[in-house]
């Protein structure tokens, strides 16, 4: 080939060049949407894990260090976490594939919820009389140590201590001063979660647990590791224990407020009702919500009369409660008695589960006692990844005919199955596999609850009264809670009205109570997300007929994670649309 040289051929050459600059210019490849929201969820996640402390469910490293929980780093994170948002706003929805609009209406409501509670400030209450900073930090304690790493991050995380104290009071005294705080009645005298740790000799400290059995550590090196954890616990925890149990009792609960209802705090109603959304995933009025667990709760009760009377029991309801909470029959004996219990329950479900789930966890869960630090004001029981904790303290508050439900709740196929179910979806981003909203997540372990009427677990009529008993004490939180936080109820109006409604132990209506009073609008994701599951299975049934397989319901379900009711009824229409197949079509 001729190379052309005339001054012509060399002005055309380059002005056909530039005009392919221009149009590779402008049909240079931009990141699709998809790419563009996988990158901005992706990166906020991984910040998010650096930025939070762990908590029950934690699975994060164990790191050296504790979360900063400063005012500048609160500042930074709530313009984070504004920033993220922008960004999400600044997609078209529509240009993304089904299956990333998806992760888009589940991120974009995490992110709200961020920060909606960072601009209310909830971090100037990190202590409630359900949930506190200062054991939340043993949690980390209990969890399996494997490697050398995990022991000196540990003892580097102790170290840290003091300071993270510091500023968690520094918050709470920001919080006092607005009258930001949990209410008096609920925190008066729970400071042996405190005690417990600056009493304890330091062999026998929670804060000891993982160098007692060193698994990962050549046994050289296990001899100067405890001899620091000794050391750590007597000359850093200790003393940071002692002087929070001192601003507890002197500054702290003396000056929390003396109200119960979230109303009343700064910003009280607006504050309620984004604590409604956040928890139920929907914008539901509290004076609706109230009404319908009225309605729920004088149904519930028709259905407890029936038990009661299938029980062959000839009296009235109160005196029927008064035989429950005071024959022995109902009540274990030992702590073993009552674990045992709760193993076999675990196991008869195990043996009816390929019945009615196609997909089965990997992931087993130990059957534990509450720990002794926790037990006093814990709830009944617990489940989550690999472990359901069952409280064993004080057992003449334990019913044995509650056990059933409350087993099939916190265990299998509720919390220690469905949290498992969403970490094994890899294809899934790490936000819905590792993420757990309380709508979604406890409104399936209540569904999870009635489910043992079909799958025959419930053996007998105080079973099934057991059952209800759960149930009713689900709505009628949907009353107390609003009727607390936004009607005005005294802390003996919410008492009272459990006494008349629910056959729970008196320990267990007063730890309750407490929990709605410090936690408003957490109690009514049960219900309302029970109800949700409900209503799209009746849906599903009535649309497909015989069509409708139990299996493929339960695994649609379940395969999204913990996601807003929203998506979730979303997707039960498009498996309805799709002819009842599941996610699994070789399950079905």
């Amino acid at each position: 080939m001729k190379i052309l040289t005339t001054a012509r051929t060399v002005t055309v050459a380059l002005a056909l060049a530039c005009l392919a600059l221009g149009a590779c210019a402008r049909h240079t490849p931009q990141p699709s949407a998809n790419a563009r929201l996988q990158g901005i969820y992706t990166r906020e996640w991984q910040w998010r894990m650096g930025q939070l402390p762990d908590d029950e469910d934690s699975t994060k490293p164990i790191a050296d260090h504790l979360s900063k929980v400063d005012p500048a780093t609160q500042a930074m994170r709530l313009k984070y976490w504004q920033d993220v948002l922008r960004q999400l706003d600044a997609l078209s929805r529509a240009r993304l594939s089904a299956k990333e609009q998806v992760n888009f209406d589940i991120y974009r409501a995490q992110i709200v919820v961020l920060i909606a509670n960072q601009r209310f400030r909830d971090f100037e209450m990190p202590a409630n009389s359900d949930t506190t900073f200062w054991t939340d930090i043993g949690y980390t304690a209990r969890r399996p140590f494997r490697t050398l790493e995990d022991y000196r991050n540990w003892l580097a995380q102790m170290r840290d201590i003091p300071r993270y104290f510091h500023e968690e009071m520094d918050e709470m005294r920001a919080g006092m001063k607005r009258g930001f705080t949990p209410p008096r009645v609920t925190m008066d005298g729970r400071d042996s979660s405190i005690t417990a740790v600056t009493e304890a000799a330091a062999e026998a400290s929670l804060f000891y647990t993982p160098f007692r059995e060193m698994t990962g550590v050549a046994p050289d090196r296990q001899t100067k590791l405890r001899a620091d954890a000794l050391t750590v616990i007597r000359d850093v925890v200790q003393p940071a224990y002692r002087e929070l149990l001192q601003f507890m009792r002197t500054e702290y609960v003396p000056g929390m407020r003396t109200t119960i209802a979230a109303a009343d705090l700064p910003d009280g109603k607006e504050y309620y009702r984004a604590k409604v959304r956040e928890f139920t995933t929907l914008d539901l009025d509290p004076a609706a919500i109230h009404a319908l667990g009225v309605a729920e709760v004088a149904r519930l009760h028709e259905e407890m009369l029936a038990a009661m009377r299938a029980s062959g029991f000839k009296g009235e309801f109160p005196a029927f409660l008064a035989k429950l909470r005071t024959d022995p029959r109902f009540y274990a004996r030992t702590p073993e008695e009552l674990l045992m219990r709760a193993a076999w329950i675990a196991k008869r479900f195990d043996g009816n589960a390929a019945q009615f789930f196609g997909y089965l966890p990997r992931a087993r869960f130990a059957i534990k006692p509450v720990p002794e630090d926790l037990a006093p004001f814990y709830t009944a029981g617990r489940g989550g990844p690999g472990v359901y904790l069952l409280n064993t303290y004080d057992l003449k508050s334990r019913p044995l005919y509650n056990l059933t439900a409350l087993t099939l709740h916190e265990s299998a196929p509720g919390h220690a199955f469905q949290i498992p179910i969403a970490m094994e979806h890899k294809d899934q981003p790490a936000f819905r596999q590792l993420s757990y909203l309380s709508a979604y997540g406890e409104g399936w372990a209540l569904y999870c609850e009635r489910l043992g009427l079909e799958m025959g677990l419930y053996d007998s009529p105080y079973d099934r009264f057991g059952m209800l008993g759960y149930q009713i004490w689900r709505a009628a939180r949907l009353v107390v809670d609003t009727g607390i936080h936004s009607q005005g109820w005294s802390r003996a109006q919410a008492l009272d009205y459990f006494r008349q409604y629910t056959a729970l132990p008196e320990r267990e209506i007063g730890t309750e109570i407490d929990r709605y009073i410090t936690w408003p609008g957490q109690a009514l994701s049960y219900y309302l997300g029970e109800r949700a599951i409900l209503e799209a299975r009746s849906r599903a049934e009535h649309a497909l007929g015989e069509r409708f397989n139990i299996r493929a319901f339960h695994d649609a379900v379940l395969e999204l994670g913990s996601v807003p009711l929203p998506v979730l009824t979303a997707r039960i229409d498009r498996f309805i649309a799709a002819g009842g197949k599941g996610p699994y079509p070789d399950m079905e």
